[in-house]
């Protein structure tokens, strides 16, 4: 499709007023930063007009341009010929699929307030919040610390957004749709609390740049039963979700007691169990933060729930490590999940024997007699860095057949872990059930594993030489 410009910005006047002779107006500044954030993306310098220079154009026409930026304010939505050039331009391209509106917000504006055009779009927030009064400000310094964690970051996103449509268009929807077979997965990257919206843009932006569609891709409405009926959707087109749970517990939508981040986490629960069930893919990623100082009592009651409630583990690996930690785990899980070549076939006899590192030497005799009968025993790694020690845990949990947790020093929170990776062995990959399950332990059996009675799980306990004939008998049923 040959269009002749690229972006024109719709606003209103008062928004490019200039403080002084000697400054520039905010839209005309907006203008300039675009440019340069779409000249690196794009490789070549784009085409872009204000409204005004557009209005002046002779011949020139809405559908002659790809894409509409619309700058909102108070102004914006009082301006009868803002939200005309809102509704020429989606009547102009409605013929195609494609999202040529965005929403730049250059001071806050409730969803109720917005034109009904753009109210389901995603918002790019281009306002400063004063963190001691809560009162909006607008960047009089665009190369502060603040700009660059707000500002800066959403003129990145806008940019490889409206990136994203150019390609759409200037390939043509065939081209694009041939595209997309080839895309690895659709991701559900769900919407966090306020205190982590510049690290899931982060995420947002490696996961495009890594040819990843990335839902939801529109604002989330503030209803509970819309939201729940939009998340399920999305949901429902995704192999994977992702959630970052931090301090903050979130907003709590309109006729409900729980936040987004606490619903979005339930469903996709829901989704992962209803999936399995019809052998579809879909695993999830849950990133919890280290530091939760300034967490309240409600988020670190979620946090507890999602630690231990078996339901709402379903398909899940949940990690509290550092974010930089976390997203090399994430690429690990994405990147190389196409290409991960599986462990040697041993005919459905591979037991991996889960044991600490303090526990070597008394498990010796549980290993042998596993080997005697004809298995193959799969162990982990006690060398190397963290990531590494867990990347093996995890290729374990993919291959094994059948597993046996053995605790003879280790503690009864130990054994929990190692018996929660088991339930979410589905989540880091597996395409097949796990045959056999048990806990070896010297000690009787450890506390808190009543809730898991019903996963299929093996007690075995007492002297060495009973656990060893319970062990045979184990086997036997493979």
């Amino acid at each position: 499709m040959a269009l002749d410009i690229d972006v024109i910005i719709a606003f209103a006047e008062k928004d490019n007023q200039a403080p002084s002779k000697q400054e520039t107006g905010w839209v005309s500044q907006f203008k300039k930063f675009l440019e340069l954030m779409l000249l690196q993306v794009l490789g070549h310098k784009p085409n872009i007009v204000l409204k005004e220079e557009f209005d002046s154009m002779t011949a020139s026409t809405m559908d002659n341009a790809a894409v509409l930026v619309s700058i909102l304010s108070k102004d914006f939505i009082e301006s009868g010929r803002c939200l005309d050039t809102v509704e020429s331009f989606y009547k102009a391209t409605e013929a195609t699929k494609a999202n040529r509106v965005f929403k730049v917000l250059k001071s806050p504006l409730s969803l109720a307030e917005q034109p009904p055009r753009l109210r389901d779009l995603i918002g790019y927030d281009m306002y400063q919040l004063d963190a001691e009064t809560g009162l909006m400000k607008e960047y009089s310094d665009f190369f502060s610390e603040e700009a660059e964690r707000q500002y800066w970051m959403k003129m990145v996103d806008l940019a490889y957004d409206i990136h994203e449509t150019l390609l759409y268009l200037r390939e043509g929807e065939t081209n694009a749709e041939v595209k997309n077979i080839f895309k690895r997965k659709t991701i559900y990257l769900a919407e966090t609390g306020h205190d982590l919206s510049v690290q899931r843009n982060i995420i947002k932006r490696e996961l495009q740049r890594h040819g990843y569609v990335v839902l939801p891709n529109h604002t989330l409405p503030t209803n509970a039963s819309e939201l729940e009926r939009m998340v399920k959707k999305d949901l429902e087109d995704c192999s994977l979700s992702i959630h970052l749970i931090g301090s903050a517990y979130g907003e709590i939508p309109e006729g409900a007691d729980q936040s987004i981040v606490d619903i979005q986490n339930k469903l996709a629960a829901e989704q992962a169990a209803a999936k399995k069930s019809r052998k579809e893919e879909f695993s999830r990623l849950i990133w919890i933060s280290p530091n939760l100082k300034n967490a309240s009592d409600r988020q670190r009651a979620f946090i507890d729930t999602i630690k231990r409630d078996v339901e709402a583990q379903e398909g899940a690996e949940i990690l509290q490590n550092p974010l930089e930690d976390f997203k090399n785990i994430m690429r690990e899980e994405l990147m190389d999940s196409q290409d991960r070549v599986s462990v040697e076939d041993h005919n459905g006899k591979a037991i991996y024997l889960v044991h600490d590192r303090i526990d070597e030497q008394a498990v010796r005799p549980f290993r042998e007699v596993i080997e005697k009968n004809g298995f193959k025993v799969i162990e982990p790694i006690f060398e190397g860095d963290l990531l590494e020690v867990r990347k093996n845990h995890i290729d374990n949990l993919r291959s094994l057949d059948g597993a046996i947790i053995f605790k003879d020093k280790v503690n009864d929170q130990w054994v929990r872990m190692k018996v929660l990776d088991l339930l979410k062995a589905p989540g880091f990959g597996r395409k097949k059930p796990i045959k056999g399950k048990a806990i070896i332990t010297s000690s009787g059996s450890p506390e808190g594993l009543d809730k898991f009675k019903n996963q299929n799980i093996t007690l075995i306990s007492g002297d060495q030489n009973k656990s060893i004939e319970s062990i045979k008998t184990f086997l036997q049923e493979f």
